[in-house]
């Protein structure tokens, strides 16, 4: 009866580590960068934002803050909105702000009639 309960416990114990291993590990894997702080290492660190871009973002930044996402897309070449997505899904902001993808507007011949 013995060797139960301590095998009991000893399960316990492991279920309480396994659950702040997994709260750490969701704590870390989503850090917030801003984008108009954040150093390059902090860049790069989001997927699909590598030397090249961060650069870009640091070289237009020295030009003032960006304002919203939507001026983030219009000075730096390269980010539209699937990216913006996919960077602020990442925990990216802009101005403390995650992107929030307008509703498309259709431009097509057929619309404009």
């Amino acid at each position: 009866m013995d060797g139960c309960i301590k095998v009991l416990k000893e399960l316990l114990m492991l279920k309480k580590i396994l659950a702040i291993i997994t709260l750490c590990l969701a704590v870390t894997s989503y850090a917030a960068v801003e984008v108009n702080t954040a150093t390059d290492a902090e860049l790069d660190s989001i997927n699909g934002i590598g030397p090249a871009m961060s650069g870009k973002i640091l070289k237009e930044r020295k030009n003032g803050d960006f304002k919203d996402w939507n001026q983030l897309m219009q000075r730096i070449k390269g980010i539209r909105a699937k990216n913006a997505a996919k960077f602020s899904g990442q925990g990216m902001t802009v101005n403390g702000q995650v992107f929030q993808n307008p509703t498309a507007i259709s431009t097509s011949s057929s619309d404009k009639k």
